[in-house]
């Protein structure tokens, strides 16, 4: 894996204190205490690229090793061409590699993801691995409702026939889907609508559709005590960690669990610490919280089955599951994600609301002369977005 954030965010007591609201509303009323927030040279792209290379990077993994590379984002940079592109070009992966974009609201990386795992079980992979980004920035008007809900950052995950995290299985997944009006973009519209309300309804839906699916599709129902305990931790879509909350509320409630709360800390706690502390990544919110557990669990996990739970408005769910490698929470913990969140920069709020504004006008910024490096989005030339390696 690897993953990538911005370097500044925004204190959510701060926000509220400055919209005058108490910060509890914000921090304890969603579960989030930071939202991360990219300057103008940072866009979806940079982000994904950052997260790729770490993911290569750690798996010691050359470019030309790579056959498939896929984004899922719901933020993309241009109406026909895709970040992964880009994210090709950036890292320098060789012309035989498929690459293109997804697009299903926060389901979009989990579709790729879905599809990389049939192209290397099929073996038409060949030995080659499939790199799998979800990149996004979750954005909405200053002083709007959705504010405090925003996020950035990318999440690379490397496909392969070996894999040294979690072996994701085969046959044991639940899909469920419905088309319904809960959030969405209109191609005129940086910023997204939501129907708050529903769009909750819906996710919770959503989740119970997926589970019994995935029950059906697993044909192991029955036995003693609630399913959900079969796993060691269940990790959901958070756009927010109260959303989380709600959502095992629901799944243990499914299970006929009188006291569904009691068994949050023990099965989703460790997923929301980094969630937590960078707000709403769309795409990459679930796997974030996978980083997260394999990060921060004290216990040992190998071995173990973990339930993963990916939800797109629209809409589109997917519930399956997966199974800690040995040594796979050392790896995570290896790329020092929490050393990495801890050096950020915190924005003022007239800093913060500096940034909004000034990335009103990212699309006609006129590309900067001097070059920088790791990788930087440089403005516009000739209506072509340029970026620095």
């Amino acid at each position: 894996m690897g993953v990538a954030v911005p370097d500044t965010y925004v204190e959510l007591a701060d926000l509220a204190m400055a919209r005058g609201v108490a910060p509890g509303k914000y921090v304890d009323g969603l579960g989030v205490t930071r939202m991360g927030v990219p300057l103008v040279d940072e866009d979806t792209v940079t982000l994904a690229a950052r997260a790729a290379r770490m993911a290569l990077e750690s798996a010691h993994c050359s470019p030309d090793d790579i056959g498939l590379l896929v984004v899922g984002t719901e933020t993309a940079v241009d109406h026909s061409k895709p970040v992964a592109s880009y994210v090709q070009g950036l890292l320098g992966l060789s012309t035989r590699c498929r690459i293109f974009e997804t697009k299903h609201a926060c389901y979009g990386g989990t579709a790729a993801l879905q599809m990389a795992l049939d192209w290397v079980r099929s073996g038409s992979a060949k030995g080659r691995k499939a790199l799998i980004v979800c990149s996004d920035i979750a954005r909405y008007g200053v002083g709007t409702p959705g504010e405090p809900t925003q996020g950035a950052g990318a999440v690379a995950m490397l496909v392969s026939d070996h894999p040294a995290l979690v072996v994701l299985e085969a046959g044991k997944t639940g899909v469920y889907s419905k088309d319904v009006m809960d959030f969405w973009r209109p191609l005129y519209s940086k910023d997204a609508l939501v129907d708050g309300h529903y769009s909750v309804e819906c996710y919770l839906a959503a989740l119970e559709g997926a589970y019994r699916a995935y029950q059906e599709a697993a044909g192991d129902a029955g036995g003693e005590g609630a399913y959900s305990d079969r796993f060691a931790a269940l990790v959901y879509h958070v756009p927010y960690g109260k959303m989380s909350r709600k959502a095992h509320r629901h799944l243990r409630t499914l299970d006929g669990d009188a006291a569904p709360d009691a068994s949050f800390d023990r099965l989703v706690g460790h997923s929301l610490v980094m969630p937590s502390q960078v707000g709403n990544i769309y795409t990459g919110s679930m796997y974030l919280a996978l980083a997260s557990l394999l990060s921060s669990a004290p216990e040992d996990l190998t071995g173990k089955r973990v339930g993963l739970f990916s939800y797109g408005s629209g809409s589109c769910a997917e519930f399956f599951s997966g199974v800690v490698q040995d040594g796979a929470q050392a790896r995570v913990k290896a790329l020092g994600l929490e050393a990495r969140l801890a050096r950020r920069r915190a924005l003022s709020i007239p800093e913060y609301e500096d940034v909004m504004r000034a990335r009103e006008h990212l699309d006609e910024r006129p590309a900067a002369d001097a070059a920088g490096s790791g990788f930087r989005y440089q403005g516009t030339r000739d209506h072509k977005r340029i970026y620095a390696t």
